[in-house]
């Protein structure tokens, strides 16, 4: 049976314009059909027909850094866990539209498990590229997560690895640089592997032909993660000019995680962000760490998007229904067009997952994975929040507008 959406103002994230009165006509999965303006043409009768009453369709939004819930509260059972993340996965594709998702680090593999479930079909969720474990140094970064796997010595990364593709994962995490939420040990300005470490690391991954997934927050590790042939450099707290430079002429995306130094109590700008700081309740120390660190990611951000270096959105927060969406609104915050940060959380974002022939716009022959929203993203970014529809391989799997 076909669906055909119709009266929809379209925004397809190939061209920054909006298509009035369209119809857009999916068979098997896919879009079949896109017709412009008064087009009366024909389509079966046992089409599933929806007036979209000059609503907005556009793609599916995407999040390629995201962590399962953390930290896990005592007591819990992996099994519970790797439950509570599926849970939080479906949450983002029904109540904010999220049909994609990237991971930066999950423990027991779970976000290889939710991949499977999902990709099976019969239980609703976001398409998932998994990672496992994140690969960090002994005394590494972000070693509360529960997601971490300490490695040290050549050898010792190039197992671990191995381990990660014998268990299903899609890239390799890679943690170069300490962090800004951590220890007093965990600093993002200090690089944590050693040269022989990396070289084994990055060797190991383009002889298996996995992509890197290089956590790089300081100068030296970016432009190491540059030199080796990471896939992508996410957060880039501190670079330099010479980081810019490389970065806007190599095939390697910038994922800038803006939310992880901008969501403090004194940076807060609208409810929903104070709503999301007063959830997540985020100690002073650690608000102070991100505080002193936003000011230098927002121009490093600011300079990656004018140079034209390929980026895509990421949030790297929790929960995964909120997450996109605010991180959407901080890239418009710090200097990007609505169009640019749309497109970043849809056709980019396919891309750098490796599926932009197949996903990340609304065009003839692609999965029709689409969401519908009442008001114009391109005015305001945030009216992305008033979802009415989410559709995943051409099937309805969120209906709001009730």
């Amino acid at each position: 049976m076909s669906l055909v959406l119709t009266n929809a103002n379209l925004i397809d994230a190939v061209n920054p314009v909006i298509t009035p009165n369209a119809k857009v006509v999916i068979e098997d999965g896919r879009i079949a059909h896109i017709d412009e303006g008064q087009s009366r043409s024909s389509y079966g009768v046992n089409a599933s027909v929806i007036d979209l009453a000059g609503a907005f369709l556009l793609p599916g939004l995407w999040d390629v850094h995201i962590h399962p819930d953390y930290p896990v509260p005592p007591g819990t059972t992996p099994a519970q866990e790797t439950a509570n993340f599926g849970r939080q996965l479906s949450l983002a594709l029904t109540e904010a539209g999220v049909t994609g998702v990237r991971c930066g680090g999950a423990a027991h593999f779970m976000d290889v498990a939710w991949k499977r479930v999902f990709d099976a079909g019969d239980v609703p969720g976001p398409r998932v590229f998994a990672c496992g474990h994140f690969l960090t140094t002994t005394g590494g970064h972000f070693l509360t997560s529960g997601q971490a796997r300490e490695c040290d010595g050549p050898y010792g990364f190039v197992q671990a690895i191995r381990e990660q593709i014998k268990n299903g994962v899609d890239h390799i995490k890679l943690n170069l640089t300490g962090g800004i939420m951590g220890p007093d040990w965990d600093r993002h300005w200090h690089s944590f592997l050693l040269e022989e470490e990396l070289s084994a690391a990055f060797a190991i991954c383009r002889q298996r032909e996995f992509p890197v997934m290089a956590h790089a927050a300081n100068p030296d590790a970016v432009k190491s993660a540059l030199r080796l042939g990471a896939h992508t450099v996410e957060h880039g707290y501190i670079m330099d000019e010479e980081c810019i430079a490389t970065l806007s002429e190599s095939p390697t995306w910038y994922v800038p995680t803006l939310a992880i130094s901008h969501l403090t109590e004194g940076q807060a700008q609208n409810d929903y962000e104070r709503q999301w700081l007063a959830q997540r309740n985020i100690v002073a120390e650690l608000q102070c760490r991100a505080d002193a660190a936003s000011d230098e990611h927002a121009h490093w951000f600011k300079r990656a998007l004018d140079s034209g270096a390929k980026m895509a959105l990421g949030s790297d927060i929790r929960p995964l229904k909120d997450a996109a969406l605010l991180e959407m609104g901080l890239w418009v915050r710090d200097g990007a067009t609505t169009w640019q940060t749309l497109q970043a959380a849809t056709r980019n974002a396919a891309e750098l997952c490796g599926v932009g022939d197949q996903l990340g716009t609304v065009e003839v022959g692609k999965l029709a994975d689409l969401i519908v929203v009442a008001a114009n993203p391109l005015d305001d970014i945030n009216n992305l929040r008033q979802l009415q529809l989410v559709i995943k391989d051409g099937r309805v799997v969120s209906d709001k507008r009730g």
